[in-house]
């Protein structure tokens, strides 16, 4: 699904896949982020993703133009997760909603692994 938006000269259509990597950008700049995760249902581990192939980690939805994101997450040992959410969520529903001109409608943050970080 795409959000669409009516305009004096034109439609605008915005594709999830974009959403999804300017999101995945914005998350990774939130302190206690390690990365995104892929989870394997086949063997059940969990990975940390690479910067090129982020959006795996994160699930973009729209509805009625409104838009939901769910970040798979990895984060650094040590970090207080609800302060790491709480900056996340208000960080990038902030920068989306900025930046696509939709609403954020809401942002589900799920801890899949804690790493140690050197």
């Amino acid at each position: 699904m795409k959000g669409r938006m009516n305009t004096d000269l034109g439609n605008i259509v915005i594709d999830t896949e974009a959403i999804a990597q300017y999101a995945g950008t914005e998350a990774m700049e939130c302190f206690g982020i390690v990365g995104m995760a892929s989870y394997s249902m086949k063997d059940g581990l969990v990975r940390l993703l690479k910067m090129e192939s982020l959006t795996r980690g994160i699930n973009v939805t729209l509805n009625k133009n409104r838009i939901s994101i769910d970040f798979h997450v990895i984060v650094a040992y040590g970090v207080s997760i609800p302060a790491m959410a709480e900056n996340l969520t208000s960080n990038v529903k902030y920068r989306v909603e900025e930046y696509t001109g939709l609403p954020v409608e809401r942002i589900n943050v799920y801890v899949e692994g804690v790493r140690v970080i050197d």
